[in-house]
């Protein structure tokens, strides 16, 4: 009887050392709401958390993460879209309920929907025919999210039957539309590297498209469209002593840019140990201790340059160039096929796309170039408006974040000596924890 009763308590404690414990707590900090996560440590559990709060759109303005021994603590200030606390009540249940199932495992896959997977490389016009071909072969377009970066792309389209409005499950038709797409993506130069597939996968998408376009090795390749933009500033070190590599990222600050970076990390197989993440005024600074899943730090400067281009990738992705574009209508056949081509014959090249019907609405936001991706010309945006609708199509900016301009001591490089003290704070903690000597 006592054995019984001391393994029920044993079981209990288990259960409660695997189930991470959330605080949310809207007191501490005037600017955010800080999300308190501590678990026991497991391969993953940090990407799982931070996904949960980038599904919901939220910015992490700063987090302090620590995942030493056999426990995951981190603390997440987090703000909504318009850099404002969070105060909806279901907003804070949901992320509680959510971050106290992680354990279990969770996704925004979309069921009930067949699932397309395309990489290619980019061209003017490509999702035109990716969707005039869709469109032919009586399949309904339900959600999908389109990336390009360095002259490739890589798209996930969920799609059901027209006539059935169910899943396509018919084989025949899959290798209909595998080969039909592949013809399209192939084009007349990329004979070998073009890839389709069919399937009911249960995925993440954002987190798949890092994965395919991490198997297609873009960060490895050259632009076809040259681009203006700001290159992260990525340098990685090892700290022999404590046995970790440590990696530090300065870049523009956007929407789920941490994700992004936990996410390559991850299916790279590194885990993160401790990390200190802060952005000011429109900066982002972040500092990873990591090693690989099997104990050891990066072992070379071949790997170390591999892991600044993959985390230059991860970034670089989802940084959206060019006009913004929303399109809001009546949902209907063909619908898809016939906007991107107007972009074409208007020659505006899309760049990202996001794409999505809610109870027979369109809900889609293009980004869009000229031709050699640069910004597209004024008159040709608002001729492609009158094509599809004004109402309809509107030039969009990019979702206020943040309300106030850097400050003027920022401007004279105090971004960098914020990004030294990241260092400090992070073995200040350490030290703390007892991990190292005094002498750090």
């Amino acid at each position: 009887m006592e054995w019984t009763a001391c393994l029920g308590e044993y079981e209990k404690l288990v259960f409660r050392m695997n189930t991470p414990r959330v605080v949310i707590d809207n007191a501490v900090c005037s600017t955010a709401t800080l999300v308190k996560v501590d678990s026991a440590r497991r391969h993953g559990i940090l990407l799982e958390a931070v996904q949960v709060l980038t599904d919901l759109n939220l910015s992490i303005k700063k987090a302090y993460i620590s995942s030493d021994g056999r426990w995951f603590m981190a603390v997440f200030h987090v703000t909504d879209q318009n850099g404002n606390k969070l105060t909806d009540e279901s907003v804070i249940n949901y992320i509680e309920q959510s971050l106290e199932t992680i354990h279990f495992g969770t996704s925004n896959c979309s069921n009930g929907l067949t699932a397309l997977e395309l990489t290619g490389t980019d061209r003017v016009g490509l999702l035109s025919e990716v969707f005039a071909v869709l469109a032919d072969l009586q399949c309904i377009v339900v959600e999908s999210k389109v990336w390009t970066h360095n002259g490739r792309i890589a798209s996930l389209i969920y799609v059901k039957d027209c006539d059935s409005g169910c899943p396509i499950e018919d084989s025949q038709k899959i290798d209909r539309i595998e080969a039909r797409l592949r013809n399209v993506l192939k084009g007349d130069n990329d004979i070998r590297s073009a890839k389709t597939s069919v399937s009911m996968a249960v995925t993440h998408t954002e987190r798949r498209l890092h994965q395919m376009m991490f198997a297609d090795r873009d960060y490895d390749r050259k632009p076809v469209l040259q681009h203006c933009t700001n290159s992260p500033v990525i340098t990685v070190q090892n700290w022999a002593e404590r046995g970790y590599s440590i990696v530090n990222i300065q870049c523009k600050d956007r929407a789920k840019l941490l994700f992004d970076v936990v996410c390559t990390l991850t299916d790279m197989d590194y885990v993160v140990f401790h990390a200190t993440i802060n952005t000011s005024g429109d900066r982002g600074y972040m500092e990873f201790y990591i090693r690989h899943t099997d104990g050891t730090p990066i072992s070379s400067e071949p790997e170390q340059q591999r892991v600044i281009q993959c985390l230059q990738a991860a970034v670089q992705r989802r940084a959206s160039e060019g006009v913004r574009l929303e399109l809001c209508t009546e949902d209907r056949q063909g619908l898809l096929a016939y906007v991107t081509r107007t972009f074409r014959e208007n020659g505006l090249n899309v760049t990202r796309a996001e794409i999505s019907t809610t109870t027979d609405k369109a809900l889609n936001v293009f980004y869009v170039t000229d031709a050699m991706g640069n910004l597209a010309d004024a008159k040709t945006i608002e001729s492609v408006r009158q094509k599809i609708g004004l109402s309809n199509l509107k030039v969009k900016e990019l979702p206020l974040i943040y309300h106030q301009k850097r400050e003027r001591e920022e401007q004279q490089g105090v971004g960098g000596a914020v990004l030294l003290s990241l260092g400090s704070l992070v073995r200040r903690n350490l030290y703390n924890l007892g991990l190292i000597g005094s002498h750090y």
